[in-house]
């Protein structure tokens, strides 16, 4: 995969980061969960991402 891969994935770590942030600000419990759950999966492409770049 890609370079591009690897910045859709980082970009969707730190739209999480920017979602908790809003919703701890404005004490939206769900926008706060949200956000954790894109950081999650985005991290959790980049873990792929990175397991195959070993593998190729």
């Amino acid at each position: 995969m890609g370079l591009a891969d690897k910045a859709q994935n980082k970009a969707e770590e730190v739209k999480g980061k920017g979602k908790e942030a809003a919703g701890r600000a404005t004490d939206d419990e769900e926008l706060q969960a949200e956000g954790e759950a894109d950081q999650v999966k985005g991290n959790l492409k980049q873990a792929g991402e990175k397991i195959k770049d070993i593998f190729t």
